[in-house]
C-alpha cells in the first residue's frame, strides 16, 4: 500500500470524487443489519477527508445519498437520515480543525427538516475554511441535475443560439467547482451509478474491491499514485502534449 510520502505533491488531483460502496455487504459479513455498515462507513469518511487534506486535495465530493436511494426500505432511509445528523454533529469540530469547508449538492428539499437544518448550520460554521471543500452529494443524481438545469434554462427563455456547453455548466449544481480529476469507487462494482455524468467526461476512474468501511488513507494514496501514473490527454496526441500544446 502506498504512503503519503510516495505521492508527488505537484501532481495531486485537485478534485477527487468518491462513490462509497460496500457498506451493506460489509455489515452482512459482520452478521449485522445494513445500517451497521453505514455507521462504520463514517470512520472511512473521516480517514478519506483527513487524507485528502494531508495530500493537498482541494475538493472532495462524496456520493452520500442518491435520488434512487429514496426507494430503499423506509427503515434504512430513516436510519441514514439520522446517521447524517449524527455525522454532522460529530464531525463539525473535525472539519474546523482540518480547515475543511462543507458544501452540498442535490435535491435538498427532499431531506428531513432536521437533517437539512443541521447541514446548513455546519456549512455556515465551516464557510471560512480554506484547506479543502468537502461536497456531499445528497438526494442527488446526475440525470436529475441535468433535467433541473434544462428547466431553469427554459424558464429564463435563453436564446437557443446562445446555449452551449458553458451555458449548461453554469446551471449545474457544481458550477462553482472544477470537474473531478479522479473518481474512486469502492466495493468492486464497475459503474458510476448516475453520479456527475456531465462533469466526469475526462475524469480518471479508479475501482477497488475494498468495501467502504475498510477504506484507509493508504487506499486513497494508492488511488492517487495510480492517477499519477496515467497521462491525461483530453483528446490530444502524445506529440501535442510533449510539445506543450
Amino acid at each position: 500500500m502506498a504512503t503519503i510520502e510516495e505521492i508527488d505533491r505537484t501532481r495531486v488531483p485537485q478534485h477527487v470524487a468518491i462513490i462509497m460502496d460496500g457498506n451493506g455487504r460489509w455489515a452482512m459479513k459482520q452478521q449485522h443489519e445494513r445500517i451497521f455498515g453505514h455507521h462504520n462507513g463514517l470512520t472511512a469518511v473521516h480517514k478519506a477527508v483527513e487524507g485528502g487534506v494531508r495530500l493537498g486535495v482541494k475538493y472532495m465530493t462524496l456520493y452520500t445519498f442518491s435520488t434512487e436511494n429514496w426507494n430503499r426500505p423506509q427503515a434504512e432511509v430513516d436510519g441514514l437520515m439520522e446517521l447524517l445528523v449524527k455525522a454532522v454533529l460529530d464531525e463539525t469540530e473535525t472539519l474546523m480543525t482540518n480547515n475543511v469547508r462543507l458544501r452540498m449538492i442535490g435535491d435538498l428539499q427532499r431531506l428531513p427538516e432536521r437533517s437539512r437544518t443541521m447541514l446548513e448550520k455546519c456549512m455556515a460554521e465551516t464557510a471560512g475554511n480554506t484547506a479543502m471543500t468537502l461536497i456531499l452529494a445528497l438526494s442527488y443524481s446526475s440525470r436529475w441535475e441535468i433535467a433541473q438545469a434544462l428547466k431553469r434554462i427554459c424558464s429564463e427563455r435563453l436564446d437557443p443560439a446562445t446555449v452551449d456547453e458553458e451555458t449548461l455548466r453554469r446551471y449545474l449544481c457544481t458550477s462553482e467547482y472544477p470537474d473531478p480529476d479522479l473518481l474512486i469507487r469502492t466495493g468492486g462494482e464497475l459503474r458510476i451509478s448516475n453520479f456527475l455524468l456531465w462533469q466526469m467526461a475526462y475524469t480518471e476512474f479508479y475501482f477497488t474491491e475494498i468495501l467502504w468501511p475498510d477504506f484507509q488513507q493508504e487506499d486513497l494514496c494508492d488511488a492517487v499514485l495510480e492517477y499519477q501514473r496515467r497521462q491525461r490527454r483530453f483528446g490530444k496526441t502524445e506529440a501535442q502534449i510533449e510539445a506543450g500544446e
